[in-house]
């Protein structure tokens, strides 16, 4: 990661809020201007760690959890930029917000004054990734957000072509994820 950093790389994406921790604040605290994302699911019992290390939240997919970033904005004055993910491939072991539920998410964190800034989805790995792409830019326009965060290291060029502004290549560029030792 330094090397990438070194190279200019300032954006950055992490699964687990335990494992930015065990990585991120040193870097940031020496390369100021990077940014962190949360590209993994949240569990309500991590949002004051999540809430002060990262930037953004591209997997906010319930209630309950914009309930917990909004009660953690009221007590510090910080929420980072958040994304509402969207299961667009409805696949149970999968987090997201239902497609039908979706446009409801929304309203709900428009109605805590949470920044919410677009959408994000992880298509099912055997689907053609385009359609789904192209229902979570529709379903953006139709709801006011601006960024997609889209495509991953075998598809992200299609994301990029559907109005992808993120898009997650850890695997292209860092090798295949490792998990940590338990």
């Amino acid at each position: 990661m330094r090397e990438a950093v070194r190279a200019g790389q300032r954006l950055f994406g992490e699964n687990r809020v335990q494992e930015a921790l065990a990585k991120f604040p040193l870097l940031k605290q020496e390369f100021p201007d990077l940014k962190l994302h949360l590209i993994g699911p949240l569990q309500t019992n991590k949002v004051k760690e999540a809430v002060l290390l990262f930037d953004a939240i591209q997997t906010l997919d319930r209630t309950k959890l914009a309930d917990a970033l909004a009660r953690e904005r009221d007590k510090d004055g910080r929420c980072p930029r958040l994304f509402i993910q969207v299961n667009t491939g409805e696949e149970l072991q999968k987090a997201g917000v239902m497609p039908k539920e979706a446009e409801s998410l929304v309203a709900y964190a428009r109605s805590l004054n949470l920044p919410l800034i677009g959408l994000m989805c992880i298509p099912p790995f055997e689907d053609d990734a385009a359609p789904h792409f192209a229902f979570l830019a529709k379903l953006a326009r139709e709801n006011g957000l601006a960024e997609l965060s889209m495509g991953m290291s075998g598809d992200f060029e299609i994301a990029i072509r559907f109005g992808a502004s993120y898009v997650r290549v850890g695997s292209a560029i860092f090798g295949a994820r490792t998990p940590p030792n338990r």
